[in-house]
């Protein structure tokens, strides 16, 4: 059955119908599925076409990267991070999403828009939105985690939101050493500054992140950038 938009565009719509009549994102998943001619979002991300970026992005990540994943709002790149977290977890190695913007409960529609069933990663999968979460706490946390291990961090540029917190830059040095010694793999959920919004680019890159605090970007080993369903993967380097 053709569905009468792509996916992405179909998951923008039914937050869109989720804000405006203030119900669970879930609902309007479902809704948005019969609305396609399907029983529910679950049966319709079953049968869409295989466009999943995420399995191909994974396969080209190693332990010790970290992977900047960037886009506008609306455009896919926290889902970007849990797929990912769940690509991990389909190989047996844990998922861990550290998030400083979405609660516990907001995560479970996200797993919910992406088709897939977190119970079936019950042991495998950790969230933590703890107002605390910076590069120290981090590592405190992860200290036992096994190699392999993919750890979403949603998103960068609050990390330094409190004063006590180290400088941004020192943060993400703390993290890409720990992650090297560890064997972990990284990825820093990452806004895009409004002034890409006025250029011609089909899709945004490194220039556009943005950073209100100094950053070095080359500190990442790869990125991964989003709009309008399309995606562009390179090493930073």
């Amino acid at each position: 059955m053709k569905m009468s938009a792509p996916i992405y565009h179909l998951k923008r719509k039914a937050k869109q119908l989720s804000r405006a009549e203030d119900i669970p994102l879930h609902q309007a998943l479902d809704r948005i599925a019969r609305d396609e001619g399907y029983s529910g979002w679950s049966l319709l991300v079953a049968k869409a076409e295989p466009a999943a970026p995420a399995g191909k992005l994974f396969q080209r990540l190693l332990p010790g990267d970290l992977l900047l994943v960037g886009a506008r709002p609306g455009h896919g790149k926290t889902l970007m991070g849990l797929e990912l977290a769940v690509e991990a977890m389909k190989t047996g190695h844990p998922g861990v999403f550290f998030s400083l913007e979405d609660t516990e409960e907001n995560l479970e529609d996200r797993f919910r828009a992406i088709g897939v069933d977190r119970a079936q990663f019950q042991h495998l999968f950790e969230f933590d939105g703890s107002d605390a979460i910076s590069a120290g706490y981090i590592t405190e946390r992860l200290a036992s985690a096994p190699r392999g291990t993919l750890v979403v961090i949603d998103y960068l540029q609050l990390l330094d939101q409190k004063r006590e917190n180290p400088e941004l830059s020192i943060q993400v040095h703390t993290l890409r050493a720990f992650a090297r010694e560890r064997g972990l793999i990284m990825v820093f959920i990452s806004q895009i500054d409004r002034s890409y919004e006025r250029s011609q680019k089909p899709l945004p890159d490194i220039a556009d992140i943005r950073l209100p605090n100094p950053l070095d970007l080359k500190l990442f080993d790869k990125t991964c950038f989003l709009n309008d369903g399309k995606v562009a993967f390179q090493a930073a380097r």
